[in-house]
């Protein structure tokens, strides 16, 4: 257990952005989940934008890393070209 007051005080932070960085990131998950079940193209065409702004914005704020960031609005977008096609 921490003993200074400043220690505390980090942990007592760290704790709060743990659950807000949870938060975000489970909702972000199930956007994504949602999106890809969904199989009308128009409304996915029309939720597409903004769950690529969820993500970025995880990635702009280090929950997730860039990269990953990256390779989830690669696939979503993938997914809608093809559906597009089809």
């Amino acid at each position: 257990m921490a003993n200074h007051k400043a220690t505390k005080k980090d942990v007592r932070q760290a704790a709060k952005r743990r659950d807000t960085n949870r938060y975000y990131g489970k909702t972000t998950r199930n956007a994504i989940r949602d999106l890809k079940a969904n199989t009308d193209v128009k409304v996915y065409g029309e939720q597409l934008p903004d769950v690529i702004s969820q993500i970025d914005k995880l990635a702009k704020r280090g929950i997730i890393h860039k990269n990953k960031a990256a390779n989830l609005k690669s696939k979503l977008a993938k997914k809608a070209n093809l559906t597009a096609a089809a």
